[in-house]
């Protein structure tokens, strides 16, 4: 249980996350991560950073019990360590491959649209409840994944889209059935790899300066109105219907 860090091959780290049952983050669960990826990234023999995720689905977003049980300490909490997990998903040195299974949500967006590669299974959805949540934010990163007017649809509505469909876009480089899953993404982490690292490195620093929105900025300025809506009280009486019957979630 947790974020652990393994090397199957030379040039590509894998960091795996594993917090049962849904893999929804606590707070130290999100600066756990992002100091693992960038303890991968800062690794000279490095050439590659493979994201996955233990159980049913790869990401659940925050730990909302938590925030539920701790108030506003967990809320900025959860705000500052998913805005660093995200920052070092783009950051890293290295390119980043994320392999999803299942379901991908809310802070699971932010992991994903931050990615340079996306690899998913047959069975993977993807999207943001956060209205349902009490929350906002990383509008930002699904902006990454569909184009604009299908983005502000899929977040007002808190739908998902499927692995196909962003196939379909172009934002999923491969689906694949969920038992193919590991191969495929660790495959194109090697062919990735097999360049070499000291050009790697500069693509990945060229490619993130020509990038035409700065995605730290833009989502701690998301985030700001979502502890506007913890202030106010709304979150928290939005928040309080989680897990109860006609709100459930994803």
């Amino acid at each position: 249980m947790g974020v652990s860090c393994s090397s199957p091959e030379k040039g590509i780290s894998v960091v795996t996350v594993d917090f049962p049952p849904v893999n929804a983050l606590p707070v130290q669960g999100w600066f756990a991560l992002a100091d693992a990826v960038r303890e991968a990234g800062r690794d000279p023999g490095t050439r590659c950073v493979l994201l996955a995720a233990e159980g049913r689905g790869f990401n659940a977003g925050v730990d909302i019990k938590e925030i539920q049980a701790a108030g506003q300490q967990a809320l900025i909490g959860a705000n500052q360590g998913c805005a660093e997990a995200f920052a070092a998903v783009y950051e890293c040195g290295t390119p980043v491959v994320a392999a999803v299974q299942g379901f991908c949500l809310g802070g699971g967006i932010g992991l994903v649209g931050n990615a340079d590669a996306v690899v998913a299974s047959e069975d993977a959805f993807f999207g943001l409840p956060e209205l349902d949540r009490g929350a906002l934010g990383a509008a930002t990163h699904l902006a990454r994944l569909v184009p604009q007017h299908l983005m502000r649809t899929l977040y007002f509505t808190g739908r998902t889209v499927s692995a196909a469909e962003l196939h379909g876009h172009g934002s999923v480089w491969r689906v694949v059935p969920r038992a193919e899953l590991p191969g495929a993404a660790l495959g194109l982490a090697r062919e990735i790899a097999a360049k070499d690292g000291g050009l790697l490195r500069m693509a990945k620093a060229a490619i993130n300066g020509i990038d035409p929105v700065d995605v730290r900025r833009s989502y701690r300025f998301e985030q700001g109105f979502t502890f506007e809506a913890g202030l106010s009280g709304l979150a928290g009486r939005i928040r309080d219907t989680f897990g109860k019957q006609g709100k459930e979630g994803a």
